[in-house]
C-alpha cells in the first residue's frame, strides 16, 4: 500500500498538531483508520475474521 518514503514522512513530528497522519501498522494505509486498534478497516476485517483480535467477533442474528 504505502511506500517507505510515505511511512517515514508520516513518522516525523509535524509542524502543527493537526497535520498528524495516522497509518495502519500492517499496511501503512492512512484512510479508514481506527484509532482503537491502530488498523485500517481492511486489516481490521482480516484479523477479526481470523479471530486474532481479542473481544471481536462477527455478528450474526
Amino acid at each position: 500500500m504505502a511506500t517507505e518514503a510515505q511511512i517515514a514522512k508520516s513518522n516525523k513530528k509535524p509542524k502543527f498538531s493537526t497535520r498528524v497522519v495516522r497509518r495502519c501498522w500492517r499496511c501503512g494505509r492512512k484512510r479508514a483508520y481506527m484509532r482503537d486498534f491502530k488498523l485500517c478497516r481492511i486489516c481490521f476485517r482480516e484479523l477479526a475474521n481470523k479471530g486474532d483480535i481479542p473481544g471481536i467477533k462477527k455478528s450474526s442474528w
